[in-house]
C-alpha cells in the first residue's frame, strides 16, 4: 500500500501521496490541479491575510489555478512566469531557478506584455508550496528587474523550513520526510 500524509488544507480534509526525492528525502506531494474546492477556500483564505495588491503572478504550472482565483476574486489581473517562450510572447526576458521537484535547472520568463504592466505596481507573489523559496526568489527577482513592488508572498503549503520563515503567508506547514 502506497504511503500517503493526512492533513487539513484550508478546511478539506486530503490524503497527499508521498513522493520519492532521492535516496535521502520523500515529500508529501500537493497538487491543486482539479481540485477546485482546495483552490477555491485557499484563494478566499490567502486573500483575507494578504496586504492589498494590484497584480498577482506566479511561476508556471501549479500555482496557476490558485493565481487566477485569487486574481478573479480582488484584484482581476495575473501574470505567469512561462517555463519556455511561445510565439506570441515578444521581448521575453528570463531568470534561471532550481526547484526541489525538478532535476534540472528552469529558465522562467516574462514577455514585454506581462512585465511592463509590473512597473509601479503592488505584486503579490503566490504559489501552491514554497519550499526552497527558489521559485520565490527567481519570481522576486523579475518583478524588481521591472519595478514593481514586492508587497507579499503567499502559498498554500510552506515545506520543511519554509514554515519558519517570517516574510510568506501561508495557511498550513507541510513537513518533509527525511529517510
Amino acid at each position: 500500500m502506497a504511503k500517503t500524509y493526512q492533513m487539513t488544507i484550508a478546511g478539506c480534509e486530503r490524503e497527499l501521496p508521498i513522493c520519492p526525492i532521492d535516496e535521502h528525502l520523500d515529500i508529501a506531494g500537493f497538487v491543486m490541479f482539479g481540485d477546485v474546492e482546495i483552490t477555491e477556500r485557499a484563494a478566499e483564505e490567502l486573500l483575507a491575510r494578504c496586504p492589498e495588491h494590484d497584480v498577482v503572478i506566479t511561476a508556471e504550472t501549479k500555482g496557476i489555478p490558485l493565481c487566477y482565483e485569487m486574481a478573479r476574486r480582488g484584484c482581476r489581473r495575473y501574470v505567469v512566469a512561462r517555463k519556455s517562450v511561445k510565439a506570441y510572447m515578444r521581448n521575453c526576458i528570463h531568470v534561471e531557478v532550481k526547484s526541489i521537484t525538478t532535476d534540472h535547472v528552469q529558465d522562467l520568463y516574462l514577455s514585454e506584455d506581462d512585465y511592463k504592466g509590473l512597473a509601479g505596481k503592488r505584486v503579490l507573489i503566490v504559489d501552491d508550496v514554497i519550499s526552497t523559496g527558489e521559485s520565490l526568489a527567481a519570481i522576486e527577482k523579475l518583478v524588481h528587474e521591472f519595478g514593481g513592488n514586492v508587497v507579499g508572498r503567499a502559498c498554500v503549503l510552506a515545506e520543511g523550513d519554509a514554515s519558519k520563515r517570517d516574510d510568506i503567508i501561508f495557511l498550513e506547514p507541510l513537513p518533509l520526510f527525511l529517510k
